[in-house]
Parts: C-alpha cells; structure tokens; sequence
C-alpha cells in the first residue's frame, strides 16, 4: 500500500458534510450526506473487486473471498457518519485504514486461508436519532428493530421515515444471525480519543476494553408564562431546575469517579419572552466501574425528582472485554505495543457482546481531542495504523504461525 492511495481515499471523503464555517462534519443516518459516502464505500469496494453487500440493518460489507465458502472470515472496518461537528478521522480513518490494509496485503503478495471482510456500520454515533452503535445492535438484537423504527430526530421524522425518503425499507430491519455467522473476527481501527498515546510517545496501541456507559433523558416540568409580566416569585421554570441537576450531575461525577455529560437539551416552547413549560436534557455518563456509573444516575434521579422531574434510561451497555487470547495475540505480533482501554462506545464491542471474537487498535491523537474539528491523526501514524492493521489481518489469516 503505496501513502497515495491512503492520501486518495482521504482526500475523496474530506469534503462531504464538511461544514464550511466550523471545519467540522455533519454526517448523519440516511441523509444526503450519508447517501454520499454509502456510495464512496461502494465504489471502493467495486475498484478492488470485493463483493459488496448489505445486511438487514443497511450496514455494507466488503468481501475479498466468499464467508458462505470459505467459513467465517475476519473482518475490519469502523464507520461513516458523525456527531454534529465531529472531527475527520472518528470512524472513517478505520474504514480507510481497512481498505488501505487490503491494498497492503495484496500487494504483498498474501494469500489468506479465510475470507477478509471490510465493513462500514451505519449510525454508528447516533447523531440523529439518539442512541448510538444502531446498525450493529439492530442486526444483533441488542437493538429492537420496532424501538430503532420509532426513534425520532430533532425535526421530529422518524427512522422509519428517513429511511424511507433514502429509499430503504424500514419494514425489513431486524436481527441478521445469517450475516452475522459470516463473521469469525473482527478488528476495528480507531483514531485514539484521548491522549494517553501522546504522553506514551507511541503511534498505534491495542484496545482491550470498553468501559460501560449509558444514555439518559431528563424531563423537567414547569409552567409556561410571559417573561416580562411574571415575577420571579411566582415562576415555574423549567430551565432553572434542568440547570441545577445538570450542575449537580457534573459534582456527583467528580465524587463517584465517573464522567457524565449533559450535551443536548430542548426547550418548550423555546420562545426568548416565554418562561419554559418543559425542559429535556440528554445526559451520558461513563467510568471503570459501573457500579459508580449507576450511583451517579440514582444521585441524579433524586435531584430531578425533587423538582418534580422524571429520568428515563434510554441505553445500557455493560463493560465490554475484547477477546483476551486476540488482544495478546496482536500484541504479541505488533511488538508489545501499548494496551488501553477506552470509555467510549464502539461496534466492536457490540459484536464483542454477541459472541464474537473482538479487538481494536487505536492510533495516536496528539491534541486528545475528539467529537470536534480539532481532532487530528498525524499522516505518518495514520500509516503506521495501517500497517499494524495489516500486519494483525496477515498474521490472523496466514495459516499456521
């Protein structure tokens, strides 16, 4: 693999949902933007003759040797979409870096004894609908297609309905065993999102976990009234008191150890003259330990309900172990990189909880930023990803070690 093709793969995704004023992306489930790069991956896959196809959730996969033949294959990949003005390299560095390693292997002459698949999982973040890691819980179950149809945007349109207006069929979404049978391994390439690589000085480090983490709405009545007439006594605001749980909610982090973030609200009727009738806040939270994530939820409940405000839990994902002997394994032929675990939320840890064998690997960020435009990958550690990515795919699909 030659770093012209990587750069070309780069440049061809660099402007679609690009936001011009920001730099940052807006690539979102079964919008034109996603139509575009569905298309990107697809011609991708057609320039290297893999057979492309797509299971029941719309996620596409990319095939070099037939998994229905040749028995389960392993798998690389990540994804497409975006948060609302992520960064460039969350999700499609590894869908690049995966079809970059392909290019690597054949051009070196690799013959593998299972079929390599490339795979891209659609909605990924959740971006649009709320909840994230949608293509792969739907097709494992995690996920229940009539919930994931019912999921509405911030425009009120359903999943149904975009799915629809993209000209798919919500009706046909739903678990994919028969798909998912094909999948022996699978490795996922991720841009680092923190900076622990940085203060390693190293470029490449091996996943070996996911923290559990989880998402949460927060509803707090109030009552609507007129912002000029209504004195602050007599107020029922709505703002006010989703302000003082999101405060608190930060200070009970802090004291269980744990990370939670209230980066979402919704005011009604959202008029800048009117007292707010009703005020929603979307909370993650994360740690190590989720025992601690759980006391911050129930710290949290308590301040809502004291306002009179409810908390509905809207995902759970319980802390997720990437297979031990592969971990080892891809340590063991990378060198003895560095190994991290993460907090926050990937496909492979969905397919991980389903029973399949399961790693990631993680590539250098120096600002440790991520979910903005800042987020940044160097070229060179890019490469160096690429490399480890397909030194890990040579040695797991080269015959006996």
């Amino acid at each position: 693999m030659s770093p012209s093709t990587f750069q070309a793969m780069w440049a061809a995704l660099s402007p679609v949902g690009r936001d011009a004023r920001t730099g940052g992306y807006r690539r979102f489930a079964w919008s034109p933007e996603d139509h575009q790069l569905r298309e990107w991956f697809a011609q991708e896959a057609t320039a290297r003759g893999l057979e492309l196809t797509e299971d029941r959730m719309g996620n596409q996969w990319a095939w070099w040797g037939d998994p229905d033949t040749a028995g389960p294959g392993l798998v690389l990949g990540s994804h497409l979409d975006s948060v609302p003005d992520g960064g460039a390299y969350d999700g499609p560095l590894g869908v690049v870096s995966a079809l970059a390693a392909v290019d690597a292997l054949r051009g070196a002459g690799h013959r593998p004894n299972r079929p390599i698949g490339v795979a891209n999982f659609v909605d990924e973040e959740g971006a649009r609908f709320g909840i994230a890691l949608v293509g792969s819980r739907v097709i494992t179950g995690l996920l229940d297609a009539d919930r994931a149809r019912s999921l509405t945007d911030g425009d009120g349109i359903t999943m149904a309905e975009a799915m629809r207006a993209a000209g798919r069929d919500p009706d046909a979404i739903g678990p994919d065993p028969e798909t998912l049978r094909r999948v022996g391994t699978y490795v996922e390439l991720h841009v680092e999102q923190g900076r622990a690589l940085a203060d390693l000085d190293a470029p490449v480090a091996v996943g070996t976990d996911i923290w559990p983490h989880g998402r949460w709405r927060i509803d707090m009545p109030g009552e609507a009234n007129h912002a000029g007439t209504t004195r602050l006594a007599d107020r029922r605001d709505a703002v006010l008191g989703l302000a003082g749980v999101i405060q608190g909610t930060r200070e009970a982090a802090e004291r269980r150890g744990c990370l939670a973030t209230v980066g979402k609200v919704a005011i009604e009727p959202g008029g800048v003259n009117a007292i707010a009738s009703h005020a929603t806040g979307w909370l993650d939270a994360r740690g190590a330990n989720p025992d601690a994530v759980r006391g911050v939820i129930q710290d949290v409940t308590a301040m809502a309900r004291a306002h009179g405000g409810e908390v509905h839990e809207e995902s759970w994902t319980p802390v997720t172990e990437f297979t031990p002997d592969l971990v080892s394994r891809m340590r063991e032929v990378l060198g003895g990189i560095p190994a991290l675990g993460t907090g926050a939320g990937h496909d492979a840890g969905v397919l991980a909880q389903y029973g399949i064998d399961a790693a990631m690997l993680f590539v250098r960020n120096p600002t440790g930023v991520s979910h903005s435009p800042a987020e940044l990958a160097e070229e060179a550690d890019c490469l160096a990803g690429v490399h480890a990515l397909a030194a890990v795919a040579a040695d797991l699909t080269g015959g006996e070690r």
